[in-house]
């Protein structure tokens, strides 16, 4: 008997490709003899329970649980199956219902409410160490996998798989979660093991021998390896795991309708619940079982539907609170707004110049860890802050992640090899180019920007020599056996540099001097706040240092200008990646502002 695997999987890893429906090649059998199995697949809602962005305290119907569930019923039928692939309780204000009076998250609720058949974790979820996790695996009613994580105690967060019979078809489940984990949360996973995902795929498969005619993997996890990490992309998967027949792909938040790898179906939806996976399967007997014969996948826009009365009614009151909580004032900010209007719309000016908002970012990371340098990213490009009331919601805005303060010591060597490594963010400015433009492999979160040294940053050149005259608040400079402490946040700490090959050698890395600063009052996010409020006695002003700035720029300021008018008349339009998430990607030339 042949047997099917489907996999449902999570993506972290970005993809740039065309992604296109695909049909299997085999034709189906008589009607009277082909059963039909539908798999709806959701992943990265990241707090997103009701059509509202809390962190800009305003409405946002693109996409929410409870649209989502107009969405579900209309595709749903008796032989439908429902899976989800993590990303779920973090984001969106949502962090503030966790591990809350022992109740259950609203996201959780939501979850229940759908009557989801399978939930796995994702990364994000490990965001709060595993006590919160292992609570959230008990609340959740669904199914929960993830096979290859497990605790203190040695014992697995989840279960690897699980069978469904669906009008008489055996569909398998399988669950993982990106290994990359132990990056972001090494703190949280210090006692706990995460394992090889296709190591424990194939064990699994090896296991279910006999017991599936349809096998289902939902993996947090990217398309390509991350890092340099064997198997922490789903392609070493499929490519390793061929039984598998479909993938709900997520985590790197791309739309794909779906595409074949290694006769795979591949599918993955954008975050924030802006889009379901649909995928249908027709199946024909085979022995004293079933087998795929066709297969279809469509992406459905959640932001088309109006949202679910019934799921409005039953998260309201985490609605009004976490409307409550982001409207809450935290201070005022006199003096004008944190970042200057952009002079090319689509060209954030956050960007490519010295801001009050990333000084501010770095000036709250310098004073509570007592370190002469930091170095911080602007999550949301175009986040500002205007004069007067400043409110809870401003804090998510201007730093949108859940991440701590971590404090490294290095030296100058290796503080010119990591700025080097963060200005490979911008193109190389060329012969006619008029417009500075950003590496479409690099996202924006990271692209760090300094406080504690000056430089300039000479993008006429090729990247690994662009920091010019480094140096310190004195003007003396920076040289390669100075040693000092640097605040980072945990992610860069973590994902970057303290990874041989990442940015230094293995025999090179910065030394670790403490992690999680003032963790007694949260992360960078609430340390801003805590800044403000009882630092700054709750006023702040815009303050910025201009300590470094992009030198190498030789446009004709002329065509330059006209660059900027024909874009603000929309005779010219920016480019970015397929995927929509990195902007400005190539810069506008001399030859397209020709008459």
């Amino acid at each position: 008997m042949k047997r099917v695997l489907i996999v449902l999987l999570t993506v972290t890893s970005l993809l740039t490709a065309a992604w296109t429906p695909v049909l299997a090649e085999e034709s189906p059998a008589a009607d009277s003899d082909v059963k039909e199995i539908r798999i709806i697949g959701t992943s990265d809602l990241h707090g997103k329970f009701v059509p509202w962005d809390y962190a800009l305290n305003e409405e946002s119907t693109s996409g929410s649980v409870a649209q989502l569930s107009s969405a579900i019923a209309e595709y749903r039928n008796e032989n439908t199956l429902l899976f989800d692939a993590g990303d779920t309780i973090q984001d969106n204000s949502a962090d503030i219902f966790v591990s809350v009076d022992e109740s259950i998250h609203p996201m959780v609720q939501a979850l229940n409410a759908l009557d989801y058949d399978v939930w796995v974790t994702g990364n994000h979820e490990y965001n709060y160490g595993m006590d919160v996790v292992k609570d959230t695996v008990a609340d959740v009613k669904a199914k929960v996998l993830t096979g290859n994580v497990y605790d203190e105690n040695g014992q697995p967060v989840a279960d690897d798989y699980t069978v469904f019979d669906v009008d008489g078809v055996r569909v398998a489940v399988i669950g993982m979660v990106t290994p990359n984990i132990v990056r972001w949360d090494a703190s949280n996973l210090a006692d706990c093991k995460v394992t090889d995902p296709l190591e424990e795929t194939r064990q699994d498969i090896d296991e279910l021998e006999g017991q599936y005619d349809v096998l289902v993997g939902v993996y947090h996890m990217g398309i390509e390896n991350e890092y340099g990490v064997e198997n922490s992309g789903v392609r070493d998967i499929c490519n390793a795991c061929p039984e598998f027949d479909v993938m709900l792909s997520s985590h790197e938040h791309t739309e794909i309708p779906g595409t074949l790898i290694n006769d795979v179906l591949v599918v993955q939806n954008k975050n924030m619940a802006q889009t379901m996976n649909v995928i249908d399967l027709k199946l024909e007997p085979d022995g004293d079982g079933w087998k795929v014969v066709d297969k279809t996948s469509e992406s459905v826009t959640v932001g088309d539907y109006e949202p679910d009365p019934e799921i409005i009614e039953l998260l309201s009151a985490y609605d009004e609170e976490a409307r409550e909580n982001a409207e809450t004032v935290v201070g005022t900010l006199e003096g004008g707004s944190l970042a200057p209007e952009d002079e090319i719309s689509g060209i954030p000016t956050a960007q490519i110049e010295d801001t009050a908002m990333i000084d501010l970012i770095n000036e709250v990371q310098m004073y509570y860890t007592d370190a002469p340098v930091s170095a911080a990213a602007l999550f949301v490009m175009n986040a500002n802050m205007f004069p007067g009331d400043i409110h809870k919601c401003d804090m998510a805005l201007i730093y949108k992640y859940t991440n701590t303060l971590y404090k490294l010591h290095m030296t100058g060597s290796q503080l010119k090899k990591y700025m080097e490594w963060s200005v490979k963010y911008y193109n190389t400015l060329k012969p006619g180019d008029l417009t500075i433009s950003f590496n479409p492999e690099i996202r924006a979160y990271n692209y760090d920007m300094f406080a504690g040294v000056n430089y300039e940053i000479n993008i006429s050149k090729e990247p690994g020599s662009r920091i010019e005259n480094l140096t310190w608040p004195d003007g003396t400079p920076v040289k390669d056996d100075d040693d000092f402490d640097i605040a980072v946040n945990n992610y860069r700490a973590n994902s970057q540099l303290l990874v041989p090959g990442e940015i230094f050698d293995e025999n090179d890395l910065p030394t670790v001097e403490e992690i999680d600063v003032r963790g007694d009052i949260g992360g960078v996010r609430e340390l801003i706040r805590d800044y403000i409020v009882n630092v700054k006695g709750g006023t702040i002003s815009p303050e910025v240092d201009n300590n470094w700035k992009i030198t190498g720029i030789s446009w004709d300021e002329d065509l330059h200008q006209k660059a900027v008018d024909m874009v603000k008349d929309g005779l010219l339009t920016l480019k970015t990646t397929p995927d929509g998430r990195t902007p400005n990607v190539e810069s506008i030339t001399e030859e397209d502002v020709k008459e």
